[in-house]
């Protein structure tokens, strides 16, 4: 097997501390998804120790003061080009709860923004962090006349728990109080993050794109059955 190297690991970065004046800005309506996305800012913000300010007129501007914003996921496309940190409730969820924090990871190349975030919310609600890496087998598994022979396949995915192992050090050293299991799943991305989302209080993503949500970010979205963070790199 031919090893793929991964990129060096960004160096962590802890989420600066709440400045003076910052807020949790939630984009409310008088709608039930939009009243669900206000009440989990309302518990995310005590959770912080912010005010919220809820916005009842839809618009793509965020104040410079958010710290965080919350909209209901069928608006994902009015604040997707947010500079901070973007939570996306489901229009069918309920009452924000304590769970496990489940981070998306490319093991091979780390979104560093999603990973801080990711972190320091399991710190400051005192869960466990998942770190899901979805991977699949590589293209020249699709030559092999007679299948994937079970070494291969063994050795294939220790190479995948390694870089993942690898990438997650720089934030495990960094917090090391922050209990963490490493999940590597023969799966999509989006598969292995969605089958979480059931029991799991926040799914947390990067966005790469300056302008705008990537796929792995809006098929969650759609599926996830909890609240979806998606933080800009």
């Amino acid at each position: 097997m031919t090893s793929t190297p991964a990129h060096p690991a960004p160096h962590p970065e802890r989420p600066a501390a709440p400045g003076p004046g910052r807020v949790v800005v939630a984009h409310g309506g008088r709608s039930t998804p939009c009243r669900a996305a206000v009440r989990w800012a309302s518990w995310e913000a005590t959770r912080r120790g912010l005010p919220l300010r809820v916005n009842r007129h839809w618009t793509p501007a965020v104040p410079e003061a958010a710290e965080l914003v919350v909209a209901d996921a069928r608006h994902l496309d009015t604040v997707s080009g947010s500079p901070c940190p973007v939570v996306l409730v489901p229009e069918e969820f309920g009452e924000p709860f304590l769970a496990e924090v489940v981070l998306g990871v490319d093991a091979r190349d780390p979104a560093a923004g999603a990973a801080g975030f990711a972190f320091d919310t399991a710190r400051r609600w005192g869960v466990r962090l998942r770190a899901v890496h979805g991977w699949r087998f590589p293209s020249c598994s699709a030559e092999l006349p007679f299948g994937i022979p079970e070494e291969d396949r063994g050795a294939w995915e220790d190479h995948e728990v390694q870089l993942l192992s690898d990438a997650l050090r720089p934030w495990r050293e960094q917090c090391p109080e922050v209990e963490v299991l490493e999940d590597v799943r023969l799966l999509t991305p989006v598969q292995a993050l969605v089958r979480r989302s059931a029991s799991s209080g926040l799914l947390v993503v990067g966005r790469r794109e300056p302008g705008g949500l990537g796929s792995v970010a809006r098929g969650l979205v759609h599926e996830s059955r909890c609240p979806v963070a998606v933080v800009p790199s």
